[in-house]
């Protein structure tokens, strides 16, 4: 994955039209199948797996006719790249020359990747010869493959290249395959969130001149520092490793202004800006500098609703499913929420003053919308944040993230000298004290958070790990947590319920416990291990002094992550783990995910316990004493936009390495 481009198969390499296989580009299958065969024969593969995330490579064996003994003579190397490039390479250990016959069936539907995805591809398109390859035909866009060397024939009925290849002994021969879309000038236009990307260069001009190809631009940087982990336990090492190649897969320009990058939701479902996962993806790299932060934020600020009326100050974002026991969420509000608090936090680890003036206009508008949807006349519950009626229903995790927003926001307002921050704090204050009186259900075995209030203030009770988000209270000055909802001995006893086998599957934080009503291992919010509120909660335990049930959280992820191959996907089943088991795919989920890979960084990070406060030339190191994966060493993180470096030893004592000239080491 490159986005806008990728590439699916499956670990044979042949791309078969089946599924989700295919060269994509800007959300449209370019290519659906790329069939190889030698001498009539598909090569049998020995192995495929991914070189990084842009790049795969597939080996196997050819035997031939006549062939003696099981050595195989030939072999075949297929490299793809995302972009839509794929090299074949016959290499021959034979004492004599050989000759091949080799045949690629190529073909395409020109589907949008959404309906791909659901099952619903189109048609295939006829196919007309066009240079050195094929050339496909839509709406407003055709799709080409071009090929060096140019095939001995082209078949377009059958969709096929034919080469005759002659192998010297212990030569070999390749192939490159180019496929490309070009668009009609005045055509349609491509999916939300994408956008328009030349072709290479080197696929041949229609002689027609109705399209013209483009040239290629390079591919987005990594906004972020290059980090490195060097952990007792090495799968650590390969998850952040892992996990950063496959944000940077993620990485897209935003079209309006392409020098401001955020990262995409994940393949196959979001493969363009989802609001609130690009922010809490940029707020879990904050480690690794603030540029990947500021760019999400410039990005969103031009989205947000910026006209008089209701609405005004909030984020635009689509419903999303919340489980059995409640109506759609609104990703727009947790969007909105979430904005001045990353904006708070990016400053704390060195968002440059003129970047934070820049987008303080647009973190006031989220914090007028937050006071303004919470007065009285909002709906039946005053003071609480409706998600996503205006009469409700009031989620914990809603009012927790509204919480977040306003102490952070007033903490930002303040360092900005703007007015309004004593009033956010207020405001902060009283939901603390409802919250702490609607919410809580007192119960024999101590109590519990409430998931939600409905329009008319009945609490409904079920255990989820939206909870989560109450343990995730924000960065304040001097390296300080903001107060949380909860106090301390309802703190306390939300992680034991957290870490209870109802919540901790051994794999991760199931979405819904186990014993309640409505409870599917497969549920998006129903009992899905969901890899970023792993992360929430396993951060939140550990900074409120519940370092054990943390830690097991921690190790959990990371076993799974190693069944994964270390790119964890979005979700997975919730189902109880047992001895010589393994964590079980999600279907539906995707993977990459910008939010899987993000919640990776962010829980070994927070293994580190940094605490920065630039503006105060600070920063804490508060390290778990419980060690969870031992000794570990992080070179690359980003604090004041200088390099940082710590080391955390067996006995949980934090040392730093490198750090910016005057930051000096908090309490």
């Amino acid at each position: 994955m490159a986005l806008p481009a990728l590439a699916v198969s499956r670990a044979s390499g042949q791309l078969t039209g089946r599924g989700t296989d295919g060269f994509y580009r800007d959300g449209r299958r370019v290519l659906s199948r790329c069939e190889l065969r030698v001498d009539g024969d598909e090569p049998l593969v020995v192995q495929g797996r991914l070189t990084g995330t842009d790049r795969a490579r597939f080996l196997g064996t050819v035997r031939r006719a006549g062939e003696r003994g099981p050595d195989p003579e030939i072999r075949v190397e297929r490299l793809r790249s995302a972009d839509g490039t794929e090299q074949i390479t016959f290499r021959s250990s034979a004492t004599r020359p050989v000759r091949l016959t080799v045949e690629i069936g190529l073909g395409t539907d020109l589907a949008e990747l959404g309906a791909v995805a659901l099952g619903l591809p189109g048609p295939e398109v006829r196919a007309a010869v066009h240079g050195a390859g094929l050339r496909w035909s839509g709406t407003g866009m055709h799709a080409t493959v071009s090929a060096t060397p140019p095939p001995e024939d082209a078949l377009a009925s059958a969709g096929l290249l034919r080469w005759d290849l002659a192998l010297p002994a212990g030569g070999h021969r390749s192939i490159e395959l180019r496929a490309g879309l070009a668009y009609e000038p005045g055509g349609p236009g491509v999916p939300a969130g994408h956008r328009r990307r030349p072709l290479d260069a080197r696929i041949p001009a229609p002689r027609t001149g109705a399209v013209t190809p483009r040239t290629r631009t390079d591919r987005p940087p990594r906004p972020w520092t290059a980090a490195r982990l060097e952990c007792d336990d090495r799968r650590a090492d390969a998850l952040l490793a892992t996990s950063l190649d496959d944000l940077h897969g993620l990485v897209m320009r935003d079209p309006e202004v392409t020098t401001d990058l955020y990262v995409a939701g994940g393949f196959p479902w979001r493969c363009g800006l989802a609001p609130a996962e690009a922010l809490w993806t940029a707020r879990m790299l904050l480690p690794l500098g603030t540029r990947l932060a500021a760019g999400t934020l410039r990005a969103l600020a031009r989205s947000q609703q910026a006209a008089p009326g209701a609405d005004f100050g909030r984020i635009p974002g689509a419903l999303r499913d919340s489980g059995p026991h409640s109506p759609p969420s609104c990703a727009g509000i947790e969007a909105t929420l979430l904005f001045p608090a990353v904006l708070a936090e990016a400053r704390r680890w060195g968002l440059p003053q003129r970047e934070t003036e820049r987008l303080l206009p647009a973190a006031q508008r989220c914090l007028t919308w937050l006071t303004r949807i919470t007065d009285p006349p909002a709906g039946s519950r005053g003071g609480y944040v409706p998600d996503p009626a205006p009469g409700g229903p009031y989620r914990c995790e809603t009012q927790a993230h509204a919480h977040r927003a306003a102490l952070l926001g007033a903490d930002l307002l303040d360092a900005s000298g703007a007015p309004g921050a004593a009033a956010l704090r207020d405001w902060a204050a009283d939901l603390r004290t409802r919250f702490r009186r609607d919410f809580w259900l007192e119960d024999p075995a101590g109590g519990r958070p409430a998931a939600q209030l409905t329009a008319d203030g009945r609490p409904v009770p079920y255990l989820g790990s939206a909870g989560a988000h109450l343990l995730d209270t924000g960065l304040l000055g001097g390296g300080t947590p903001a107060p949380g909802l909860l106090d301390a001995a309802q703190t306390g006893q939300l992680a034991g319920l957290l870490a209870g086998p109802a919540m901790d599957s051994g794999w991760g934080l199931r979405s819904l416990a186990s014993k309640e009503t409505g409870y599917n291992p497969f549920g998006h919010r129903s009992g899905a291990v969901r890899v970023h509120e792993t992360a929430i909660a396993a951060a939140g335990l550990a900074a409120a002094g519940h370092e054990q049930a943390a830690g097991s959280l921690t190790k959990g992820v990371l076993d799974a992550a190693d069944s994964f191959g270390y790119r964890l996907p979005e979700m997975y089943a919730g189902e109880q783990r047992t001895t010589g088991g393994a964590p079980v795919p999600h279907p539906a989920a995707c993977r990459p995910a910008a939010v899987a890979a993000g919640g990776a960084v962010h829980i070994l990070v927070a293994l580190a316990g940094l605490r920065p406060d630039v503006p105060a030339g600070t920063v804490s190191v508060r390290p778990p004493g419980t060690t969870p994966l031992g000794a570990m060493q992080l070179t690359g993180l980003c604090v004041a936009e200088q390099p940082f470096d710590v080391r955390v030893s067996r006995l949980g004592m934090g040392m730093v390495e490198t750090a910016a000239e005057g930051l000096q080491l908090g309490p």
